[in-house]
């Protein structure tokens, strides 16, 4: 049996390749959208991929099971649990088969069996392979997001983010009976997750991507509590607001993704058409770094830098239904054009080169917007004396456990549906946690039409009580 682990960073999110080496047959298991990953691997040790499952419809990222079936011919195995708002809605013209609970199939000697896991969602499925060919007894599991390393999968995310209210005791319920049928299962078992650390599917997920079950049983939390009442308060305590896109990621994955059949080569475009789009009132994400975005802004484009919060960060605040453009460095387009595909964004129109960017004022004859950083000392008169209004971009969790003085908490999905309604003020402070979610906010407020002058707090919370300045709590 082959086995091979894939790993997306800004999504925290694990998929996995299993082949059959004797017959040459292989599955993939939760991939990504860039399925040629996938691909070179069966080049490389000359296998096909026959088959491809995924644990549940994904809320996280766009799937890659369709794209896979379309390019390959592979059978997709989904399943048929939960209800009607939880099937899949695309399979005419695939082979597929539906799987409920209980369920068998091979990919050439390994044999998987589905395991209804309800609880993260209703259709949820885990897979047990057992490589038949040496063994006849199963090896490990595939748990999706149901059992992480260290935790278990949310389960209000059906009612916090695809807005089905009443939900999440349900899930909750359901979880806590689905870890009772896994403390049936023998210790020995491997459990690989579809998520690792920094992943909003759960509260506290690790950052080693394996496990096994007996380990999880001893210390994960979630097999520590043997009521069903107080393990559902326990895990519903404390669920971050997820990310706003998830209900998009969950309509697309429903409906049926896009097939893309490669990613799009983007156009080069001159400075001109920048002006073009920004006058038009069209979507510009500016990915270079804070420091160097700071100095020489163009109002109307929106600082998102290119490093492992991006995805997150675009899917909070970037629209669904319009063309996007990026400020990007031509070594840096595919790796881009990619974390937007993950998570739905198909329709990005070209790129502008920071070389371009330096010709705006000449061109235009405006001049680059200044987004001021400030650090904590320098801010601390302002913020602490109530002179301007500070405003804290973090998640509501987050600012309740603690928030300079004098703050207000706007999150930053909020300030992207029209948070800037609430300001009315010559100079406003931006804070989040480190700086870099403000500064995203300070260039969609500029973008917003907002004429105040914005203060970025340079490095966030974390500077603010490290430099000792007061803080307020709430509850």
């Amino acid at each position: 049996m082959l086995l091979r682990y894939f790993y997306d960073e800004k999504l925290a999110h694990a998929s996995y390749l299993v082949g059959c080496q004797r017959t040459g047959e292989a599955i993939v298991v939760d991939p990504g959208r860039n399925i040629d990953e996938y691909l070179r691997v069966v080049e490389r040790e000359k296998m096909q991929i026959t088959a491809v499952t995924e644990t549940h419809i994904h809320a996280d990222f766009v799937s890659g099971a369709r794209e896979l079936a379309d390019r390959t011919g592979a059978r997709l195995y989904l399943s048929d649990e939960g209800d009607a708002n939880w099937k899949y809605q695309y399979l005419d013209g695939y082979d597929h088969v539906l799987l409920k609970d209980g369920d068998t199939w091979k990919v050439g000697n390994i044999e998987f069996k589905a395991l209804h896991t309800p609880g993260h969602t209703p259709e949820h499925m885990s897979f047990m392979i057992t490589d038949t060919a040496g063994a006849s007894k199963p090896m490990g599991v595939f748990t999706g997001d149901f059992v992480f390393v260290g935790d278990v999968g949310r389960p209000d995310l059906l009612e916090s983010a695809a807005g089905f209210a009443g939900t999440k005791e349900v899930g909750a319920r359901q979880l806590f009976q689905s870890l009772q049928k896994f403390r049936e299962l023998p210790d020995y078992l491997q459990l690989w997750p579809a998520h690792g650390a920094g992943s909003a599917c759960g509260k506290a997920l690790g950052a080693v991507p394996t496990t096994t079950l007996g380990y999880e049983k001893m210390f994960n939390w979630a097999f520590s509590i043997e009521e069903e009442d107080k393990f559902v308060e326990a895990v519903l305590e404390g669920q971050k607001d997820p990310p706003v896109y998830f209900a998009e990621m969950k309509r697309i994955n429903k409906e049926g993704p896009a097939v893309l059949r490669g990613f799009p080569v983007l156009p080069r475009l001159e400075v001109n058409r920048l002006a073009e789009i920004i006058d038009a009132g069209g979507w510009v994400i500016d990915t270079r770094a804070r420091a160097e975005a700071s100095i020489s802004h163009i109002p109307g484009t929106v600082n998102i830098p290119l490093t492992r919060s991006f995805t997150t960060y675009c899917g909070w605040v970037l629209p669904y239904d319009q063309p996007l453009y990026l400020i990007i460095a031509e070594d840096r387009i595919e790796e881009a054009v990619e974390a937007l595909i993950r998570i739905g964004y198909d329709n990005v129109k070209g790129f502008f080169t920071p070389e371009t960017v330096a010709t705006w004022p000449e061109f235009t004859g405006k001049a680059f917007s200044v987004i001021e950083q400030q650090t904590p000392e320098m801010a601390a008169e302002l913020i602490t004396s109530g002179s301007v209004p500070v405003i804290d971009v973090r998640t509501r969790q987050e600012f309740e456990a603690g928030h300079p003085v004098n703050a207000t908490n706007i999150p930053l999905a909020q300030i992207g549906r029209n948070g800037h309604s609430t300001i009315d003020a010559d100079r406003v402070v931006l804070s989040c946690q480190s700086g870099g979610r403000s500064f995203v906010a300070a260039s969609m407020l500029q973008r917003a039409g907002v004429q105040a002058q914005l203060i970025n707090l340079d490095g966030g919370y974390e500077a603010w009580t490290g430099a000792g300045l007061p803080i307020e709590k709430q509850g």
